[in-house]
């Protein structure tokens, strides 16, 4: 009984010692292995301490299409504004004074020749004064004739009768080259070819001698009176081009025919007489728009897109070495399609951002999608 109690003992004390061994062992594997984890999750530093983490990467604020500015040959222009007139002017008026009008034969608008009759006076009272006065003219021949038909007589009236008769011949002849003046200037004529572009006369009215019945439009020639700053004058030379645009058509290419020897003493501007060509759309007394054609310059262009307004200020958005953008103030010019001309503030070899600048402010990080190599020049 006892050597079995003695034999139970013994078996237990090796059970527990085989345990504590097992767990040691356990220990000495997992110790180092939990120590090496620690160190990897949680670095110290040199005084014991854990070391921060690091902060992660920034994120871009745009992802963003890049361009370089393109270099062509833009022509030069100045705009300028004016009224459309015509080139010149012709007033159609009455030369006679006392006939009633009875018939007029044009209106507004109506195209004329040079000599077409426009209106007709009525002539009878005329036709009557030139009866009268051949009547005169007839009594005064015959009075001649009767005085130098008797030699004697005719003699001893050489400074009298016959001195008469002559002076009333003379009269009567002037009376009838007058009234036969008058027939044919009872009928208007038109000075020139052109347009009428007025209408004073009324049927059956007694216009005075020298009143306006029509205004005209010699040789339907119209102008536009461009008016140009004193600063911009000298560039402007005749014979060159212009394109004009009037308010109501499409644009019509002109001719410098003259300008102005002064200038207006108000606005300081010198009026540019530039000859439109006939049968266009334009009309006189129509405001345009205009653009002189001076010749042709190399412009740095960039795309419109790339172009951003900002308190009154023109910008774009230059990319730097670490991807940020550069807010760079630049001065535009000439405007051609979807291209702009920078002036002023921007080196050829930039990269500029070309889509999404609106959406940027300085110092923004973006990404960067794809590069054109060069702008779409015209």
């Amino acid at each position: 009984m006892e050597a079995s109690t003695r034999t139970k003992s013994r078996h237990r004390s090796l059970s527990t010692i085989y345990l504590s061994i097992a767990l040691l062992g356990a220990t000495l594997i997992v110790a180092p292995l939990l120590h090496a984890q620690n160190k990897t999750a949680s670095p110290e530093t040199a005084s014991g301490k854990a070391a921060p983490a690091a902060s992660p990467a920034p994120k871009p604020a745009l992802t963003v299409t890049t361009v370089k500015p393109g270099s062509s040959e833009w022509p030069l222009k100045l705009s300028a504004n004016g009224n459309i007139a015509p080139w010149q002017e012709a007033v159609v008026g009455a030369e006679v004074n006392g006939l009633r009008l009875i018939d007029i034969k044009v209106n507004v608008g109506d195209e004329v020749r040079k000599g077409q009759v426009l209106a007709v006076f009525e002539t009878e009272s005329v036709l009557a004064d030139i009866a009268l006065v051949k009547a005169n003219l007839a009594e005064a021949e015959a009075a001649l004739a009767e005085a130098q038909s008797n030699a004697e007589r005719a003699r001893q009236l050489q400074n009298t009768g016959a001195i008469t008769a002559r002076a009333r011949i003379a009269s009567a002849q002037a009376q009838l080259r007058q009234q036969n003046l008058r027939l044919k200037h009872a009928r208007v004529l038109a000075p020139d070819s052109g347009v009428i572009s007025a209408r004073n006369a009324t049927l059956g009215s007694v216009a005075p001698a020298g009143s306006e019945l029509f205004r005209m439009v010699r040789q339907n020639r119209l102008e536009w009176r461009a008016e140009v700053t004193a600063s911009e004058i000298s560039r402007i030379k005749t014979a060159k081009s212009v394109v004009v645009s009037p308010a109501n058509g499409a644009p019509i290419r002109g001719t410098v025919r003259m300008i102005a020897p002064t200038s207006d003493p108000q606005t300081r501007n010198t009026i540019v007489y530039v000859d439109l060509p006939a049968g266009g759309e334009a009309r006189s007394g129509m405001f345009a728009k205009g653009e002189f054609e001076l010749g042709a310059s190399q412009a740095l262009t960039v795309p419109q897109q790339s172009v951003v307004v900002k308190d009154g200020f023109t910008y774009v958005f230059q990319i730097g070495a670490d991807n940020r953008v550069i807010q760079t103030r630049v001065q535009t010019g000439r405007r051609t399609g979807d291209q702009i001309e920078i002036t002023a503030g921007l080196k050829p070899d930039s990269l500029l951002v070309s889509s999404g600048a609106g959406f940027l402010n300085d110092g923004d990080l973006v990404g960067i999608s794809r590069t054109n190599t060069k702008t779409s020049t015209q």
